[in-house]
């Protein structure tokens, strides 16, 4: 009997199930536990375990450079951004209207860490999620491009349910590339947000992207849905560095 069950777990894929249930079964006929309470727990353990599997993937699938909640945010040390804005965007509501999130603002205010912890909170819900760098983004589509690829590396752009594009404007893009970001634009426009972070404003993307005409297109469909934050604020780590030397001043 045991072996059968064993075999019926894994073609089934009940790997947790066919782990537990011997001991499962032990604790519930000393304890007296219903058949309708065991079954219940059997089915709950490889359904939470199945969950964990499934999050872990979507985590390694997404590229997010590091894992950061909302809840490691200081927003005390950020009184421009609106707390309550931010945990409305937790709600994932903005998914279903299809809007964009824009955050703006000089380095190391936290706009990547509000990025990727809205797409740690799409994970968990089980949506993919991917991050990527604007630089990366048009260097893997001009190569893919050269490539005979182009389509199919698109295709892998337009599929996540959320594209974190980050650090838009820190470095400039290549004229002749640049188009590759329109695209990616172009085609999740109206089909699946995108949540971008920028150090320039909106009147910089000209120069950001070496083509005034092609800049205007983008922001045309990036801010037809979108709900943008403009953040102004010291760096994290311009301000760790003062505090230290006051620190240090003290002692």
């Amino acid at each position: 009997m045991k072996e059968q069950i064993h075999e019926y777990c894994h073609r089934l894929h009940l790997p947790v199930m066919a782990e537990r249930w011997s001991a499962m079964t032990e604790y519930a006929a000393t304890h007296n536990i219903p058949y309708s309470e065991f079954l219940f727990r059997l089915l709950e353990a490889e359904i939470i375990e199945k969950q964990e599997r499934s999050i872990q993937t979507l985590i390694k699938l997404s590229k997010l450079p590091y894992r950061k909640t909302i809840d490691t945010f200081d927003f005390n040390a950020l009184p421009s951004v609106d707390e309550r804005r931010i945990r409305e965007l937790l709600t994932l509501s903005f998914i279903d209207r299809k809007e964009n999130i824009l955050f703006l603002g000089p380095p190391g205010i936290g706009k990547t860490h509000l990025a990727i912890s809205i797409g740690m909170e799409a994970i968990a819900r089980g949506y993919k999620t991917y991050f990527i760098t604007a630089h990366d983004l048009v260097t893997q589509l001009r190569k893919a491009d050269q490539e005979g690829k182009l389509e199919k590396k698109l295709r892998m752009f337009v599929k996540p349910t959320i594209l974190i594009i980050d650090e838009m404007g820190y470095l400039k893009l290549d004229p002749n590339s640049a188009h590759y970001l329109f695209q990616v634009i172009a085609r999740r426009y109206e089909h699946a947000p995108i949540i971008l972070t920028s150090n320039k404003s909106f009147g910089e993307w000209g120069e950001i992207v070496g083509d005034s005409v092609l800049a205007t297109a983008m922001l045309d469909r990036l801010l037809h849905h979108s709900i943008i934050f403009n953040l102004k604020g010291e760096s994290y780590r311009l301000r760790e560095k003062r505090l230290q030397e006051e620190k240090q001043k003290d002692q």
